[in-house]
């Protein structure tokens, strides 16, 4: 056991973490997400909701500065008139760690997916909120 390290953050994150290199995604799935289909590397976090988890992260992980969006949801697909009530709760967890964050960068569902297959990791969470899906690109340490 480590001091200062999240008690939500498994060794197997962590490690996958340290591994990332500048420019490098790691995905943060809802309970719906094909994650265990899409991943180079899993880490399954489904106890946990994905907001303390991505809060956890960015203790550690800096966000892409030499990109306008360093961080993608998936769109609202067409027709559906869901309004996903935590991308506000992302929001406000990025900004404690990353108070320039410039928003977020939308996806279409399948574009998404795409992108997920070519991320480094994914973690699979037990967030149960439509829409709850996040892309993070790893930025420098500065």
């Amino acid at each position: 056991m480590l001091k200062g390290i999240p008690k939500i953050l498994p060794p197997e994150l962590l490690k996958i973490l340290m591994e990332m290199g500048h420019g490098d995604e790691i995905v943060i799935a809802d309970g719906n997400f094909p994650a265990a289909s899409h991943a180079q590397r899993l880490v399954r976090s489904d106890g946990h909701p994905a907001s303390p988890l991505l809060d956890a992260i960015l203790e550690f992980l800096p966000l892409d500065t030499f990109v306008e969006r360093p961080v993608a949801l998936m769109s609202v697909v067409s027709g559906d008139k869901y309004e996903p009530c935590i991308w506000p709760l992302y929001e406000e967890v990025i900004r404690k760690h990353e108070p320039q964050f410039g928003g977020f960068e939308f996806m279409e569902r399948y574009a998404f997916y795409e992108r997920s297959k070519k991320a480094y990791a994914i973690v699979a969470t037990g967030e149960m909120a439509r829409y709850a899906n996040l892309i993070l690109k790893k930025g420098l340490i500065q």
